[in-house]
């Protein structure tokens, strides 16, 4: 039998701990402003009700100042229980939201790193951020309204119905008309249109995270915001998805709105009748004023419960999201631990497929690096070097064959002792808005003063840390302090040297340095690879003239392998690179060579 689904506030609640009582105590609460509220209304009427009787002898209406003064009472009563309400609410919603950010952020420092890219770095931004707050605005503001909405209609039917039948008879009429057409926009289809629009958003973000880091390219090259056509394809979507959705409900609302405001008229309609012929009595009028001092509170509770099933909705599509990232699976750990004994690094027939893609990124690769040597990978765009480089770090787990460090399968290398392992230098050095040294430390939190100085100095660093303003204190991006792509680099070959990783992976690792910083960042390759084993990854092929063993990848194979001389022999597809390269830096502008 399949297991029901937990409601969404119940897995929201799950987040709750030892705050979950406050919850529940915010409801109470809100219930209990549910029934106080509404009792300054019969007070009021008891005063009208009093001077009628009396009239024209109003001498003799002595309830006025009690009656008065329990008005008073009950909407002072109302308030303090609604605030107590609010303030259970609020920190019940700040702690849940609070654990829900740390467990997510928890379970994502445990998934693979691959996992980032596939499921999109704009979307991860919005479930960690804005989808956690959204709960947080329900939590605190919105449930306890909720409560109110369901039970104040609950009384209210109870006091329709308890002065004239009649009255609370053409009360009700309106009320039933308006929801049913309420429930045109708020019903079950409405679950699909707030999916459609949250992924609208998720999608805006992720093409804006791209497109923000696409606007040096863009500025380049003198490109508007067309150039980025996905970004501007989901801004359109987006657009349009809101027109048409406002256009759907736009006959639905103002029929809501019109019905549900004209509960006077039908009230009006109502006395009419009965007073009919003059047949005015002091009931009918006394009733009637009631009736028409209560009806406001009747328009309030429907607005109130026209949001109910959005906000019920909006919970359900972030607890979705959130489960969504709560359910991907970490790596598994292989049967029993395995250590390496050494830092070589073999691929045997692996194979592996990305998230959705029939296409194999490897097939069938093997390659090997032997401790303390040096290998390159290259190959045109796509053809799986990023890929392979990514299975040696554990990013991803091949789907088949075996990827070994030191002898031992990366998938019985516990985590750690992985991370310690492999040090990878990315094509593009992403720093954190501290200072260097901070930067640094993330290798090695431990690492002192000299160490990090030392390991600057090996990536050939000195001049920088000369001229910044507080030397390796200095805080990137304050002060004016900003790096270029190719001084970036260096900080991130420095954080692998401190750390003094076995085996060192360098993904394009000059693909954003200029000529002066490619030589400094060259010497600093040298330093680190003095005593690691080195996979280097390189469009640039001069970079890799020197390494000990080069494959070259094509459509996920390895295609060939050999030393710089022997591909050049062999007059194949590195060969042929080879030449484009040499054509490339030769070419020439009006018979000038560049």
């Amino acid at each position: 039998m399949k297991k029901r689904k937990e409601s969404a506030l119940k897995r929201t609640l799950a987040f709750a701990g030892a705050y979950k009582g406050l919850t529940y105590g915010s409801f109470v609460l809100s219930a209990a402003t549910a029934v106080t509220g509404l009792m300054p209304f019969v007070y009021l009427w008891r005063i009208l009700r009093e001077v009628i009787e009396v009239s024209p002898d109003y001498g003799e209406a002595v309830g006025i100042v009690h009656n008065g003064w329990m008005a008073v009472w009950f909407s002072l009563i109302t308030m303090l229980v609604y605030f107590a309400a609010l303030m259970c609410s609020h920190i019940a919603a700040f702690r849940t939201a609070g654990n829900m950010k740390q467990a997510l952020l928890e379970h994502i420092a445990r998934l693979p790193v691959g996992f980032a890219d596939e499921l999109g770095s704009g979307k991860l931004r919005r479930v960690v951020l804005d989808t956690t707050a959204s709960t947080e605005t329900l939590l605190a503001h919105n449930l306890p309204d909720m409560i109110q909405a369901v039970v104040t209609p609950v009384c209210m039917i109870g006091m329709l119905f308890l002065y004239d039948w009649r009255f609370g008879l053409a009360c009700l009429i309106p009320v039933i008309i308006a929801f049913a057409c309420m429930m045109q926009m708020a019903g079950p289809a409405m679950a699909e249109d707030m999916k459609q629009y949250q992924n609208s958003l998720e999608k805006m973000s992720n093409e804006a995270v791209e497109y923000v880091r696409g606007i040096p390219v863009v500025k380049t090259f003198g490109q508007t915001v067309f150039s980025f056509h996905r970004f501007k394809e989901s801004i359109d979507d987006y657009s349009k998805f809101c027109i048409r959705y406002t256009k759907r409900c736009r006959p639905h609302m103002i029929a809501f709105t019109v019905i549900i405001n004209a509960t006077f008229a039908t009230l009006i309609g109502l006395t009419l009748f009965l007073t009919r012929g003059g047949a005015a009595t002091q009931d009918i009028l006394v009733n009637f004023l009631f009736y028409v001092i209560f009806t406001p509170v009747i328009v309030t509770t429907m607005n109130r419960v026209m949001f109910l099933s959005e906000n019920s909705m909006i919970l359900e599509d972030a607890m979705t999201r959130i489960d969504e990232v709560m359910q991907l699976q970490p790596l598994q750990d292989g049967a029993k631990a395995g250590h390496p004994q050494g830092a070589s690094v073999q691929l045997e027939h692996v194979t592996f497929h990305y998230a959705g893609s029939e296409n194999a990124a490897v097939k069938d690769l093997s390659i090997r690096a032997e401790e303390g040597s040096m290998i390159a990978l290259v190959g045109p765009s796509g053809s799986g070097k990023t890929t392979a480089a990514a299975l040696i770090s554990r990013f991803f787990d091949v789907d088949e064959g075996a990827v070994r460090i030191g002898g031992a399968d990366v998938r019985d290398i516990p985590k750690e002792e992985l991370m310690n392992t492999v040090a990878y230098v990315f094509q593009d050095s992403r720093l954190l808005k501290r200072s260097i040294a901070e930067n640094l430390r993330i290798a090695r939190p431990d690492a002192s003063e000299e160490e990090i100085r030392e390991a600057l100095h090996r990536a050939q660093y000195d001049d920088i840390i000369r001229r910044l303003p507080h030397g390796i204190d200095t805080v990137l991006g304050s002060e004016g302090t900003y790096l270029s792509g190719g001084e970036q680099q260096r900080i991130a070959i420095a954080r692998a040297i401190l750390k003094k990783a076995p085996v060192v992976i360098l993904d394009e690792a000059t693909a954003f340095a200029d000529p002066e910083n490619e030589a400094l960042v060259q010497k600093a390759f040298r330093e680190l690879t003095k005593h690691s084993t080195v996979i280097m990854i390189a469009h640039r092929l001069p970079t890799i003239k020197a390494a000990d063993r080069i494959y070259v990848l094509n459509h996920g194979t390895a295609e060939e392998e050999g030393t710089h001389e022997e591909l050049l022999q062999k007059n194949g597809l590195y060969c042929a690179m080879w030449q484009e390269y040499a054509r490339a830096i030769s070419w020439n502008v009006g018979g000038e060579t560049v």
